[in-house]
């Protein structure tokens, strides 16, 4: 494995443990971030969250990581892995790291 790989994985699990403690404390799920699996689907069915919880998510991604999500673009809300993934391409797309 090259360092550069090891960096991206390295990137993506902090961005992932980031974004489930937050989601958590902000949301106040009885959740830790182990018990969040990345591919659950966050609104509906999955955790079961609201419109108004979608927004939370939103601002969390938005305060946490310095991200706006276009109101266009929610299917980037589907789950905590499509969140993670607009966040490292919004964040490549600046030239930044975690």
């Amino acid at each position: 494995m090259t360092n550069d790989t090891k960096q991206i994985i390295e990137e993506r699990k902090y961005i992932i443990n980031a974004f489930k403690e937050e989601l958590i404390s902000r949301l106040n799920l009885p959740y830790t971030p182990e018990d969040l699996h990345e591919d659950v689907s966050l609104l509906g069915a999955g955790l079961g969250l609201d419109s108004l919880d979608a927004l939370e998510i939103v601002l969390c991604v938005e305060n946490s990581f310095g991200i706006k999500i276009p109101d266009e673009n929610i299917s980037v809300l589907r789950s905590i892995n499509t969140i993670v993934d607009f966040v490292i391409e919004e964040r490549a797309k600046k030239g930044e790291k975690k």
